[in-house]
């Protein structure tokens, strides 16, 4: 019962008040921050867990009240109007019982690669990294750009970026797989329509404490920074490739003209990487997650279609269409998308747990 789950939070919510009392807490700064957050974290719940403690009572209450001659009428109305007030908070709950994403309030890096399809991919990874940023400018987001290679036709080959704000991670976090897209490029005469296709991969910042990597696991190498055409950059060797040797997990870095910013980079990015590989591996063991899960995660799971001709969107996992594919492209819809799919994973949880 959803009553039996409530009540050992609200029992430690009190517990924790009791403890931020005591003078050997307040002594203990990191004791006092972890119990502060955790209080705070489990705040919302313990509110909502008391208006619905108390609606119970009131329930029964009217229940009590329904064969009294005088009082009957009246409790058979509130009962209705109290069974309402019920259900929904029974729904808000059961979202807030739905364990955290310890990832979720995270910055991320956005990772953008052409597939197949040619220039036509290369272009579409600059339109959907322009569709990411107008987004995250609305968040109120920071976008850096950490690497990116173009093509010749003014697309890129791939681009990564750091994006920075609160729960960056847990509205982007179902973006990763394939996007393909299909459309009538610039370049074709006979007005065809081509097919090509991109994948997204998305990667929670992680600290030194999350991933811990032995120096003597890294081949690190440096060469020269080479832009289009042969182009050289700089004259000296900035470029920097960090390989992770247990793992074969590459990272090439050359933006910047400074070695040491370059190896800076790419070691985030590579902890980033093995990071998102643990958390792979994790959910393949864990049969619950999968089931949880919207789609596998994988950059090779075909998610979304982007039909040009028609203004149609299409997210094949959950089935959703809509034909306002030039407004989501500005960015300012694309909630529209982000939003069925976290409610989605939402209700696949709550199933889980009744």
């Amino acid at each position: 019962m959803l009553v039996d789950k409530l009540k050992p939070i609200v029992a430690r919510y009190d517990e924790i008040s009791n403890l931020l009392t005591l003078e050997s807490t307040l002594s203990q700064v990191k004791q006092l921050t972890q119990l502060s957050k955790e209080q705070s974290d489990i705040e919302p719940i313990v509110q909502k867990a008391r208006s619905y403690f108390l609606i119970l009572q009131h329930i029964a209450d009217n229940k009590a009240l329904l064969e009294d001659k005088e009082l009957g009428e009246l409790a058979k109305e509130e009962l209705k109007e109290l069974e309402t007030q019920k259900n929904l908070l029974e729904e808000e709950i059961k979202i807030l019982l739905i364990p955290k994403d310890p990832n979720d309030e995270k910055n991320i890096y956005l990772e953008i690669r052409a597939g197949t399809g040619g220039d036509e991919a290369g272009i579409f990874v600059g339109d959907l990294f322009k569709a990411y940023c107008r987004y995250a400018d609305l968040q109120k987001w920071k976008v850096e750009i950490m690497s990116s290679s173009e093509n010749n036709v003014g697309g890129y080959k791939e681009i990564i970026a750091l994006i920075k704000g609160q729960g960056a991670y847990s509205k982007l976090k179902y973006e990763g797989g394939t996007h393909r897209v299909q459309r009538v490029p610039e370049t074709e005469s006979q007005g065809r329509i081509h097919t090509s296709a991109i994948t997204v991969a998305i990667m929670p910042e992680v600290d030194d404490v999350q991933i811990d990597i032995n120096p003597n696991d890294l081949k690190i190498e440096v060469f020269r920074s080479g832009g289009h055409g042969g182009q050289s950059v700089n004259t000296t060797d900035s470029a920097v490739r960090i390989t992770h040797i247990p793992t074969g997990i590459s990272v090439s870095m050359q933006d910047e003209k400074s070695q040491h910013k370059n190896k800076d980079k790419a070691l985030k990015i590579l902890k980033a990487r093995l990071y998102e590989a643990e958390l792979e591996a994790q959910n393949a063991q864990n049969k619950e997650t999968r089931k949880t899960q919207v789609g596998s995660g994988d950059r090779s799971e075909r998610i979304r279609t982007y039909n040009y001709p028609q203004n149609r969107l299409t997210d094949h996992r959950i089935g959703l269409t809509l034909y306002s594919l030039e407004e989501i492209m500005l960015g300012g819809l694309l909630d529209e998308v982000i939003n069925p799919l976290i409610a989605h994973a939402q209700s696949q949880v709550m199933g889980a747990l009744e």
